[in-house]
């Protein structure tokens, strides 16, 4: 592969399972010539033991360079003041939109043939986390406030990434899903400049709004309804664990952290320590997380490849990682996968 065509990418192990599922997804990408030329950088727990920083200066810099990541699951140290570093990632790089597929790839289940795409506003709302205790009598902790806001700026620009999504994908219905009735203000603003940019794309994608209560019961009774959901920060945040629960959990849930300026892809489930060096560790999550971002980059045409490995090694049922009901382990499955490759 020529220098010319190679994409700088940042490359993020992470902790507990995260190194080992790492190894396998880039050895994946590598038997696909996937064009990315990666800079390994730590973070979570492995930044910690190397620097007493689970962010290092070097991967926030590294990130600013490349404007692209692939991110193993994290461990944020308890204590210590430390905040959430994925907080800090979608702040620090204004990666306003998290984008969450969820589609089947275990046939058989309750749910078949699920595909949709959860767009969930990724800065403000109840996770500006905008908290303080007022005291009562002797306890100076008696009642705890919680404070959110929502700009119409932000809501506007996430609704319109999910309608742009929608068009650039083939997709036909963006669902609004709020709680408007009740919090009239908050996410009232959002639904207002939903449907302002809903009317942009009339004859286009079709719209429809949800309460988000009722989303939730629709979502586990059909969810062949819907096709791309965008909604706000607490309530994408709750929605899109309960998506990927109708295709097999987190195990089998990738995601995307998108900005104007960077992008940050990911395993969406923990670093599950209990299971690391094991050779049990299922990789499809941040493989899945990998194809979203050979899209970003414009390679589809590989992604596309990849997902048919995937699509026909787990249809055989043969090699299958523990939690996909098998026996096989990190090792075998990615062996599988390549020579679906070859």
């Amino acid at each position: 592969m020529s220098a010319e065509k190679t994409i700088p990418a940042t490359l993020i192990p992470g902790d507990g399972i995260g190194p080992e599922i790492t190894e396998s997804v880039t050895e994946i990408l590598a038997a696909v010539g996937a064009p990315f030329d990666w800079d390994n950088q730590l973070a979570g727990m492995a930044a910690v033991d190397a620097t007493g920083n689970p962010l290092p200066p070097q991967t926030i810099a590294s990130i600013h360079r490349t404007g692209l990541a692939l991110k193993g699951p994290l461990t944020t140290p308890v204590g210590g003041g430390f905040k959430s570093i994925n907080v800090t990632l979608r702040q620090e790089f204004g990666l306003f939109a998290n984008l969450r597929p969820t589609h089947t790839i275990v046939p058989g289940g309750r749910f078949d043939k699920i595909d949709l795409v959860l767009v969930r506003e990724n800065l403000e709302g109840y996770y500006a986390a905008m908290e303080s205790y007022i005291p009562v009598g002797d306890d100076p902790h008696g009642i705890a406030t919680g404070a959110g806001y929502n700009s119409r700026a932000e809501c506007n620009r996430i609704v319109r990434f999910a309608f742009e999504y929608a068009v650039k994908n083939n997709r036909k219905k963006v669902t609004l899903v709020h709680k408007a009735n009740i919090l009239k203000l908050l996410t009232g603003l959002f639904l207002e400049e939903g449907r302002k940019v809903a009317k942009e794309y009339e004859g286009r994608v079709e719209c429809n709004e949800r309460i988000v209560d009722a989303c939730a019961m629709q979502l586990v009774i059909d969810p062949w309804q819907f096709d791309v959901i965008v909604t706000t920060n607490l309530f994408g945040d709750i929605l899109s664990d309960l998506t990927a629960g109708l295709v097999g959990g987190l195990g089998l849930a990738p995601g995307a952290n998108i900005g104007e300026k960077a992008a940050v892809f990911e395993a969406v489930h923990g670093s599950a320590p209990d299971i690391a060096g094991k050779n049990v560790a299922n990789p499809l999550a941040l493989l899945m997380a990998a194809n979203m971002m050979l899209k970003h980059v414009g390679r589809a045409d590989l992604a596309t490849r990849i997902e048919s490995a995937i699509q026909s090694v787990i249809t055989e049922g043969t090699v299958r990682t523990r939690d996909l009901g098998g026996t096989a382990g990190t090792r075998e499955l990615t062996a599988a996968l390549k020579q679906k490759l070859v």
